[in-house]
């Protein structure tokens, strides 16, 4: 049963994400984005910080080896973004030294997104299976941390695959852009990218023989869990936001952020009252 759950959790975050990614990246909810990326970002950290963490603290393990745990995997996630963020500027590098037009300085508030919406826009069709590779790497290892949810409680395991399925959707926008620009249709690109998602439940397979087999380091699981979603949080979503909007749209980011918050809350509870 708890295979099953992982199964259907993983595909629905892996699969899912894309499908809801291509749904934005295509327009079809476009004007939404904004309005998501608070909702994935309240999500995420009310994930790791109401359900995975606590979870973790309640075992044995001494606390002082799960903050370092958590503070090694903050340090992890942002080499490996670092690590991709110089890996497409160095491809738009040689773009823009083959005769390529370098974007409007006026493009992107913040230096994180411009330098990502010009590694997106500028990266060649060869860089292209770069991406999908790394993507299915980054979709393996969310794919383990589902499984570890899981094997701690059935509820956890469906808000993790949730909250995963948030926060892949910004990811898979930039790997359809990427594809689309060199892709002969949308439906090659979603495909492809499709297949990289459905990598999640291979990830998940792993993680329910890994975890069972290591049940004891269950905790540290659920530790690198929350330090993924709070880094995505923290360091993909939030400064996404983080624009001069009009108190209108302002107000508008708080109510979502704190929807994101409050689902999470909300499923919670009825855990909790179904215990």
């Amino acid at each position: 049963m708890t295979l099953i759950a992982i199964l259907m959790g993983t595909l629905l975050a892996g699969i899912g994400s894309v499908w809801l990614a291509a749904a934005l990246s295509f327009g079809v909810l476009a004007r939404y984005t904004q309005h998501m990326l608070s909702l994935a970002a309240g999500a995420l950290m009310a994930t790791a910080f109401m359900h995975l963490l606590p979870e973790a603290f309640e075992s044995q393990v001494e606390p002082h080896d799960l903050f370092l745990v958590l503070l090694l995997g903050l340090v992890f996630f942002f080499l490996l973004d670092k690590a991709e963020l110089w890996h497409h500027g160095h491809e738009h590098h040689h773009g823009l030294e083959e005769g390529e037009r370098p974007a409007s300085a006026g493009q992107g508030a913040h230096g994180h997104s411009h330098d990502h919406d010009l590694a997106h826009s500028h990266a060649p069709q060869a860089g292209s299976w770069a991406v999908l590779t790394g993507d299915s790497v980054h979709c393996f290892g969310d794919g383990i941390l589902i499984a570890s949810a899981f094997m701690a409680d059935m509820r956890l395991g469906a808000i993790a695959a949730l909250a995963v399925l948030a926060h892949e959707v910004p990811h898979h926008m930039g790997d359809l852009m990427v594809l689309r620009s060199g892709a002969s249709n949308r439906r090659m690109a979603l495909t492809k990218v499709s297949l990289a998602g459905a990598v999640t439940a291979l990830g998940g397979m792993v993680g329910y023989w890994l975890v069972d087999q290591l049940h004891d380091y269950l905790p540290y699981f659920l530790v690198v869990a929350s330090s993924s979603f709070v880094y995505v949080a923290l360091a993909d979503l939030i400064p996404q936001l983080q624009k001069r909007l009009a108190l209108r749209q302002t107000i508008a980011q708080v109510v979502w952020l704190g929807l994101g918050i409050g689902l999470v809350t909300l499923v919670s509870g009825m855990a909790h009252g179904g215990h």
